[in-house]
């Protein structure tokens, strides 16, 4: 029932889920159940390649996470959280409030063994491949280890989802030399050299985009700044193309006729390719999507959580942070 969209992205994004991967999905919708039932009906759904069930509270996007979850605790990312951590489900979806979404993950999930911290990452397109970046903006006051626990966590998701081998973790910095930055970042520093991870140093903002590596760890005031001003490039672009299109009408003709190829390489800014990112370093799969996803986006966010669950993701942070050759004290 979260998201700006809800219910109507969610059913039609949980739709085509089930329909793409019908086979390796049983689907639990959580909400009110009069209107998410009838509005899957509406849209052709079959009732029985679902279940459903009722939550007759909704947290919205101005609730404070903290408090929505005490006072609302029969809203439907309360319920469903608490359905997954009792086992009934094996991942929990949601596009509704991110903070509620992190806070309930983090309550009543709890933390993975040797997890201080758990963070979110999103993927930013880059010139060859695509680049995770942690923390998105969850912990915006890091220390040392957070940092390096964000390396691991997020050299794993990178190993494990997008299926590259021994994928390169830097540091973002404000240069690439090994003495730059503040103390936190020159202890992280130290910490991820001495660890077993592919670490490749020190990387700088315009780095992220020209894929110096696959993973690349800040914290989270950093890193949602870095995100909130990707997000703004395609719009940006748009209107700069809109204003070229206004000065001559061979402009204009040349923006149409190439409108086609640039919407096409635009394409990869899309956050709804991805669908959504799960909490690293809590005891669970939650995914958490964009407030304003597209029903491509619910639904990308649903097959990802069928990826989460069946990777052992947890599995491997555990047994990571535990290992004498990644644990720094």
């Amino acid at each position: 029932m979260g998201g700006d969209h809800a219910p109507g992205h969610e059913i039609d994004g949980a739709l085509a889920a089930v329909r793409e991967a019908s086979d390796r999905l049983d689907l639990i919708l959580v909400g009110d159940e009069s209107k998410v039932r009838a509005l899957w009906t509406q849209r052709g759904g079959d009732t029985s390649a679902v279940r459903f069930v009722h939550a007759a509270q909704v947290i919205t996007m101005e609730d404070k996470p903290t408090a929505a979850l005490k006072d609302k605790r029969e809203s439907s990312l309360a319920v469903g959280m608490r359905y997954h951590q009792e086992g009934h489900a094996d991942a929990f979806v949601s596009a509704g409030n991110t903070g509620a979404v992190l806070s309930a993950a983090t309550l009543i999930l709890g933390r993975v063994k040797g997890v201080s911290r758990p963070t979110i990452g999103t993927f930013i397109p880059a010139e060859h491949g695509e680049c995770l970046l942690l923390d998105a903006g969850t912990n915006v006051d890091c220390r040392a280890q957070h940092l390096y626990e964000f390396g691991v966590m997020g050299s794993i998701y990178f190993e494990r989802i997008v299926g590259k081998q021994r994928p390169t973790v830097a540091l973002l910095n404000v240069g690439e030399e090994r003495l730059k930055g503040t103390e936190v970042v020159l202890e992280a520093h130290k910490m991820l050299e001495a660890s077993s991870l592919q670490f490749v140093g020190n990387v700088e903002g315009r780095d992220i985009l020209k894929a110096k590596a696959d993973v690349v760890v800040c914290d989270g005031f950093v890193g949602n700044i870095v995100l909130k001003f990707g997000e703004s490039v395609p719009s940006f672009l748009k209107a700069k193309l809109r204003q070229a299109a206004d000065r001559s009408l061979l402009d204009k003709v040349a923006i149409g006729l190439a409108r086609g190829a640039m919407r096409r390489a635009l394409g990869v800014l899309d956050p709804n390719l991805h669908g959504g990112v799960p909490v690293l370093g809590v005891n669970g799969v939650a995914i958490i999507g964009h407030g304003s996803a597209s029903p491509v986006g619910i639904k990308n966010m649903v097959l990802r959580a069928v990826e989460v669950a069946q990777s052992g993701l947890n599995r491997h942070i555990a047994a990571a942070l535990e290992a004498p050759s990644t644990s720094v004290a």
